[in-house]
């Protein structure tokens, strides 16, 4: 059981003067001069007024309700939504200009003229996330950025906000966030397990922190909400801190409770750190086993297979956990590479950026390492070698996960500059039928677009009951292996089996075997439809098949092959080319690798097996 927060005694809040005070180490205001001249921003800085001159070249994005209404009429979200996040863009652009005093007149111009957009917008709110909900009682996670966003201005604009507006901006928060969540809640968020949790209540709570003063009884009511919706996102994760949605979800949520959690500690003088425990620490260490080379990451569920990290959040981790390495240069995040162009993020990349003899050195690459992370099921290793920069990952759990996909059993296998071998498709286009009853119909989330086996023509089941349970899971430094019992993810019957047995050798060219068997209750494949093989394994690849012999196949990448070896005469093979929506709305194209055993002489037979090798060549 959760702690109750909202039952605590008086949380004590001091009086911050200024409160851009509650930013500093030392309780004083950022010295924006400072950080302008600092030389390890100016590219930072520079990406920063690039985008700004862009978007000084465009008018004002419109909201209009004939894009609002578009997601209702076809389900289709991106229309309204790149106007949305344009405006946020400017938001972010022009505030931190302002803020560092470089863009004069005009962005403070320019940053008032969006500020007035935004708060003249009939709901902060996407219209995917209101389905019916009354524009006066919705928040979501965008409206909780967004107030978020205008109280940090508020806070730390000065005298680039007339007074008139500063006044608008503080009625808006009323408005449109403290007294909805105080008066017309609960919010289903307020006790999710996992992101939303953390941005809407952390935003809200932050938000709260930097407007109220300490004798307004509403501070306390919001922050003890707040306190509890951040146990509930905590209880999302295991003792393993693994994000089952992903690095970008981790970037995105524990990002938010960690700016809430420092805005917390300097309010109440650091008599609440909801940084200190095992647990966030945990979680804070996820980042550093979520990558598999370069920039690819581990990719589950609708993680993008690219991600780049937060440099002012990898910083503030690494000073506030020692030992705690920030990641490699080449992957920290670049101005403009998030498409929602939060202000939080963008603001704490500047004010949280520090030399690296403050925090745990950055290597210059990802070492390599193997981790068993056994409450999300994982296994993730890194493998540098002479012979390249190579990376495997294989995943257990449960069918009914944050952002769920069909996918028991799944694996990839990568190397750092070329096409992935072993894929993950990552995210679709989000849609009303992507999150509807159609959802595992698409490739990225349904089952026949994932690297696994099928019984009897069977796919995997939705559900908490559908699960993996680990037999074997090692982690070793010439080998690792993971060995799962998937009969239960495809409601097999009582007795029968299908294990997925998955071997990672790190030789200087490493070398994967897989083999997948299938036990069955005596007859029991007899009821299978003809033509259906009694077992079948899927690999989805992002590379090019050639060289097709019995027992052999090549798969091309840029510059390096991959062999893929079976028993000869033991297995059919299909390939089959296709093409789908990625979370940008592009189509994008894969390669579906069905291996299939051969039609059985007895069709009643209850057992077989495919063994497959994985091999990277010279």
């Amino acid at each position: 059981m959760q702690p109750d927060r909202s039952k605590e005694t008086e949380i004590a809040f001091y009086e911050p003067y200024p409160a851009a005070g509650l930013y500093g180490r030392d309780g004083e205001a950022p010295d924006w001069a400072a950080i302008a001249a600092d030389p390890a921003l100016a590219e930072p800085i520079a990406e920063l007024r690039a985008e700004a001159a862009r978007l000084q070249e465009r008018p004002e994005p419109q909201l209009t309700e004939e894009l609002y209404a578009e997601f209702e009429r076809e389900g289709r979200r991106l229309g309204y939504e790149a106007a949305y996040f344009e405006r946020r863009g400017r938001l972010t652009a022009f505030g931190l200009l302002t803020l560092l005093g470089l863009g004069g007149d005009s962005a403070r111009a320019l940053l008032r003229q969006t500020i007035d957009a935004v708060l003249g917008e009939n709901t902060w709110c996407l219209p995917a996330h209101m389905k019916g909900e009354a524009i006066e009682r919705g928040i979501d996670l965008f409206a909780a950025e967004t107030g978020f966003a205008l109280a940090e201005l508020l806070v730390l604009g000065g005298d680039a906000l007339d007074e008139p507006l500063r006044r608008r901006i503080a009625g808006q928060l009323e408005r449109r966030l403290f007294g909805p969540y105080l008066e017309q809640g609960p919010y289903p968020w307020e006790t999710a397990e996992h992101n939303w949790s953390a941005v809407c209540a952390g935003s809200i709570g932050a938000a709260a922190l930097l407007t109220l003063p300490a004798d307004d009884p509403r501070l306390e009511r919001i922050v003890a909400k707040a306190l509890g919706s951040m146990d509930a996102y905590l209880a999302g994760f295991g003792d393993d801190g693994a994000c089952l949605e992903g690095i970008g979800y981790w970037t995105y949520g524990f990002g938010y409770y960690v700016y809430f959690a420092d805005l917390l500690r300097a309010r109440t003088g650091g008599r609440l750190d909801l940084l200190d425990g095992p647990k966030a620490q945990a979680i804070a260490g996820f980042q550093q086993k979520a990558y598999l080379c370069g920039s690819r990451t581990v990719n589950f569920s609708d993680a993008e297979p690219h991600e780049r990290a937060m440099p002012g959040l990898a910083a503030y981790l690494s000073r506030r956990y020692p030992g705690l390495p920030s990641p490699p240069p080449s992957v920290l995040g670049r101005f403009g590479d998030d498409p929602c162009a939060r202000f939080a993020p963008a603001l704490r990349n500047l004010l949280w950026r520090a030399p690296a003899e403050r925090g745990a050195p950055a290597p210059e690459s990802w070492p390599s390492g193997s981790w068993l992370l056994p409450d999300a099921g994982w296994l993730v290793s890194r493998h540098r070698s002479a012979g390249g920069s190579f990376g495997f990952a294989a995943k257990g759990g449960h069918n009914a996960e944050p952002h769920n996909h069909l996918d028991l059993g799944h694996f990839l296998l990568v190397e750092e500059g070329e096409p992935d071998f072993a894929a993950d498709l990552g995210s679709g286009e989000y849609t009303a039928a992507y999150f509807g009853p159609e959802r595992y119909g698409y490739a990225c989330t349904g089952a026949h677009g994932h690297s696994l086996p099928s019984p009897l023509g069977l796919s995997q089941l939705p559900g908490r009951e559908r699960f993996a349970r680990i037999l074997e899971a090692e982690a070793g430094a010439a080998e690792d292996r993971l060995r799962l019992e998937l009969a239960a993810a495809y409601g097999l019957p009582l007795g029968a089996s299908l294990t997925r047995r998955l071997r990672w050798r790190k030789q200087e060219l490493p070398e994967l075997e897989l083999t997948d068997e299938l036990r069955l209750p005596e007859l029991a494949g007899a009821a299978r439809p003809d033509g259906v093989p009694l077992l079948a394994t899927a690999l989805i690849t992002r590379c090019e098949p050639l060289g097709q012999e019995d027992g052999s196949l090549l798969l091309q990448g840029s510059r390096r092959r991959m062999r893929i070896t079976w028993p000869a005469g033991s297995l059919q093979l299909r390939i089959e080319r296709h093409s789908f929506s990625n979370h940008s709305g592009l189509e994008e194209t894969y390669v579906r690798l069905a291996f299939e055993t051969a039609a059985p002489v007895d069709a009643a037979a209850s057992s077989a097996s495919i063994s497959l090798s994985l091999r990277f060549l010279p």
